[in-house]
């Protein structure tokens, strides 16, 4: 079990701590919800979890298959509706950086797409995922 502490700093930002490692992460509510955009907001927060949890996923199964996947990177974009406010897509592009085999291509896809955000996220949230290579 994770475990975190979160803490209002004012102004619509938060703090939020995670026990076992002492790391911290700011909070600000985004430009267009009356906060100054000054760090990540909540929902971007969801949306870069989307992309780190893929490329997590994938590097477990690259280590255990030895695929070198070094240099992976992604790019994510976060679009919100109304009515009610929340994520309505997540657009992530991940690049390899690297040609891999369709083997190794079909494996890594397959995990990325299993990884355990992915599979939390509302089904009524368009997620739209590719895969780049070299």
């Amino acid at each position: 079990m994770s475990k975190a502490n979160i803490i209002y700093k004012n102004n619509l930002r938060t703090e939020a701590e995670h026990i076992a490692s002492a790391q911290k992460i700011i909070t600000d509510a985004p430009i267009d919800n009356n906060g100054k955009g000054e760090a990540f907001s909540p929902t971007d927060l969801v949306a870069t979890a989307l992309g780190s949890c893929l490329i997590t996923i994938m590097a477990i199964v690259a280590e255990k298959h030895g695929i070198d996947i070094s240099g992976t990177n992604a790019s994510v974009k976060k679009e919100m509706s109304s009515n009610p406010r929340r994520i309505s897509e997540i657009i992530v592009d991940i690049n390899m950086g690297k040609n891999i085999d369709k083997k190794d291509r079909k494996r890594l896809e397959k995990a990325a797409l299993a990884c355990p955000v992915h599979k939390s996220l509302h089904p009524d949230m368009a997620k739209k995922i590719q895969f780049h290579y070299l």
